[in-house]
This record gives structure tokens, C-alpha cells and sequence, in this order.
């Protein structure tokens, strides 16, 4: 069984000088209880902890690590390029070498922007819409995550068509009024806040594959549902493609479900393991962007030469293999359907969730379509089940309410060992 002694003692160190003692919240482990591993590095499929522990790896540093961790092709590019300076705050020809790759694989994009983060990304995309159309509300749906900006973090009101209320203390009341709240996958609730809101709204903001409530997809319709609305209404569509960007497929949700946004954001996997974010839409939209237009966005470090390297040299290899996505979503079914007979004959609710290489795990009987439902699956079930695996070399996202993002790393082997280690799991659940 495994040991944590080392983890443990640096996580009681960390605690006296970070918040927590993590820089992002889900890694304390809160969701799951326990103390949170510290790692010492990470190759391939495989994450290695300060106690010598080695564990298969199903977060893929949520999202970006989608051909395993330190690909050596993209360390080298990193290890080459940081000689020649870190960050410049001048332009360089890589930053339109990257836009250019990026555009040819996305659909219906004309011009990107890159930034740092996936927040800042979603961020901007908001700011954005609102110049260009002149409005200043937005629809999000419950459970989607866009990042911690003031707009994104907002609760629902008393109704479907009332005000938002901040969900975060620092959030003020008057920023949470122009944020609107729909359940995902929820059309008709959509509409009823366009019909409440006349020429008020300017844009969607959706995951189009949602993945911070487990993976939940879009039901039939519901994003071709929200184009129409859109086009109607005068409103823009945004996909928040930060974690669907380049991992569904080539081209993102926008090419895997066939539904076109306005203006998308990315980040994960844009970035090959590095920090980066972007935003794309039609020239018609960016234009309104400065230096050429009104709306104000800036970075220093934004298309820093190291991760524009990382960023591009990941995008390259993905497009030279396109038989990766093949590669992942079948090893994700496979995981699927062998774990079925294991949880019925051990006879727990559950639904499983998955597309391409996003999937997730709900001990729940009814289908988890929305933040709601994803809420209503059975917690100490989850506790005890993430535990289980990690004690037997599996690292799950500590968490019911985040997506495993598979990595092309895996192998049958490293799946083989998943399922014993589920088997043995459940008898203890």
C-alpha cells in the first residue's frame, strides 16, 4: 500500500506560507478529504510523489498533457528556445507561426489572440462581446466553469430569469447583475431569459462539452439551439473551449459536434503544458480589439516565446497525428465498458459520462445532464472510491465534479492495472 509521509509533512509545511497550502483549491483534496500528494515529477502516463510512489495518470494536468507528460520532442523545443530568453514583451515571428497553425485547425475563426490563462481568455472573450455589440449581460449555465473573473463567479437568483448573486465573497452585487443563469442543457430556460432581457443580452457563454460538473454533454439540439437564439437575438456565442480545444478533435467541439460559435476561448493543450490562453472569432469581431479597436486588453507575458514553443510544437505534433484522437477515445470506450459489469455486479447506481477522451463517474441512478443532477450523486461513494485508487497507483481528479482527461501515454497495460485496481475498489466501497 502506499505511503505519504513525505507528502504529508510538506503539505503541513506549505500551509504555514500559501493559502491552504495549494495555489488552485481542488488540489487540497477538501472535496475528498485526506492530505494531497506533492509530486516530483511526471513522464508519460506516469506521476512519481515524494514518497516514491507511482500512480497512472488521469487528469493530464487537467487537460494539456494529451500525448503523455514531458513529450521529449516538446522539452527539447522548450530546452532550445529557453536560451535564447524566457520573455521578450517585443513581438516574435513564433507568435504568428502559432496563430497561423491554430487557425488553419479550428473552424470559422479568422483571427486569435493569445494570453495566459484560460481565465484570462474567457475574460476577455466577455469584454469583447460586450463592445462589439453595445450590451452588457451575458447567459451562462450553472456549473459551468469559465475561470475565477467576477463575471463567471455568480450563483442563481430566486428564478430562471432574475438576476445572478455572487457566489464568492470580493464578487460585488452590481458585477453579478449582468451575469444571467440558465441550467445546461436547459433550451426553453435560454429562451425565457432573451425573451425577460429584449436587446439586453450579448452573449452565451457555454462549455460546450462540460467538464467541472463531471463530463456532461450537450443533449440533442441544445447548442444548435443556442445558435439559433443567438442569431435571433443579436447575441454572440461563445464556446469555452479551454478544455474541449484541440482534445475532441483537431478542431475542437466546434468539429466534433458541428456547431459553429462566434468567438471561442482556449487554453490546456494550446499551451503544450505550459501557461496559455487565446481567444478566437471572425475579423469582423476582432477588429474591435486594441490596437485597432475600442475594446482594451493587454499582457506582458502574453505569447511568451517559451510557451508559444511549447504551444506550437504540441500543435504540430497533433497535426502530423491525427490518429491520436482515434488512439484516445477508443482506449476512453474501453475503460467505459469494462468498468460496466464491475459496477453491476456490485450492484451501485452510477452513469457514466463520456466523449473522445473526457469521461466521469457518477454513483447516481438518474442521468446527469446538468449541475443538478451532477449534484445529486452519492459523495461518500466518490470519497472512498477516489481513495481506493490512489492507494493502488491511480490518480483520479479529487473531485465528483471534474472530468479524467485521458492521456495518449496510457497503455493497455497501464488500463488493465485501472480496471484490477476499480475491481478492487468497489468490493471495499
Amino acid at each position: 500500500m502506499m505511503q505519504y509521509q513525505r507528502s504529508s509533512a510538506l503539505f503541513n509545511e506549505a500551509k504555514k506560507v500559501i493559502p491552504g497550502g495549494v495555489n488552485s483549491p481542488v488540489r487540497a483534496f477538501n472535496a475528498v478529504g485526506g492530505t494531497p500528494i506533492f509530486l516530483t515529477h511526471a513522464k508519460g502516463a506516469y506521476l512519481y510523489d515524494e514518497d516514491h510512489n507511482r500512480y497512472v495518470d488521469f487528469i493530464a494536468s487537467w487537460g494539456p498533457m494529451i500525448l503523455g507528460h514531458a513529450h521529449p520532442k516538446v522539452v527539447a523545443a522548450i530546452q532550445a528556445r529557453a536560451e535564447k530568453g524566457t520573455s521578450y514583451g517585443i513581438p516574435t515571428a513564433l507568435e504568428t507561426e502559432i496563430a497561423k497553425r491554430a487557425l488553419s485547425m479550428v473552424p470559422h475563426m479568422d483571427q486569435i489572440r493569445f494570453v495566459n490563462s484560460g481565465t484570462e481568455a474567457c475574460m476577455s472573450a466577455v469584454r469583447l462581446a460586450r463592445g462589439f455589440t453595445g450590451r452588457n449581460k451575458i447567459i451562462k449555465f450553472a456549473g459551468c466553469y469559465h475561470g475565477h473573473a467576477d463575471a463567471f463567479l455568480i450563483q442563481a437568483g430566486s428564478g430562471a430569469v432574475t438576476f445572478g448573486s455572487p457566489n464568492s465573497p470580493g464578487v460585488t452585487t452590481g458585477t453579478a447583475k449582468d451575469t444571467l443563469l440558465a441550467a445546461y442543457n436547459n433550451l426553453e430556460q435560454v429562451a425565457e431569459i432573451f425573451r425577460a432581457n429584449p436587446e439586453q443580452i450579448a452573449a452565451i457563454i457555454v462549455e460546450p462539452v462540460a467538464g467541472n460538473m463531471g463530463c456532461i454533454l450537450p443533449q440533442a439540439g441544445f447548442l444548435e439551439g443556442l445558435r439559433s437564439l443567438c442569431d435571433a437575438h443579436g447575441a454572440v456565442l461563445i464556446f469555452d473551449e479551454v478544455m474541449t480545444g484541440f482534445r475532441l478533435a483537431l478542431g475542437g467541439a466546434q468539429e466534433c459536434l458541428g456547431v459553429r460559435a462566434d468567438l471561442v476561448t482556449y487554453g490546456k493543450v494550446i499551451g503544450g503544458g505550459l501557461p496559455v490562453g487565446a481567444f478566437a472569432a471572425r475579423k469582423e469581431i476582432m477588429d474591435f480589439l486594441a490596437p485597432l479597436g475600442p475594446v482594451y486588453q493587454a499582457g506582458t507575458l502574453s505569447g511568451n516565446p517559451l510557451a508559444m514553443t511549447a504551444g506550437l510544437t504540441m500543435l504540430d505534433l497533433l497535426h502530423e497525428h491525427p490518429e491520436t484522437y482515434t488512439s484516445l477515445a477508443d482506449k476512453t470506450a474501453f475503460l467505459h465498458q469494462e468498468m460496466i459489469p464491475l459496477l453491476e455486479q456490485k450492484g451501485l447506481p452510477y452513469q457514466i459520462n463520456r466523449l473522445g477522451s473526457m469521461m466521469s463517474l457518477h454513483f447516481t441512478d438518474k442521468p446527469v445532464v446538468d449541475f443538478e443532477t451532477a449534484a445529486k450523486g452519492n459523495n461518500e461513494y466518490f470519497k472512498r472510491y477516489f481513495h481506493g485508487m490512489l492507494l493502488r497507483g491511480v490518480y483520479l481528479p479529487p473531485s465528483a465534479f471534474e472530468s479524467y482527461f485521458l492521456n495518449d501515454a496510457i497503455t493497455q497495460k497501464d488500463l488493465e492495472h485501472t480496471l484490477e485496481a476499480f475491481s478492487e475498489t468497489l468490493k471495499k466501497l
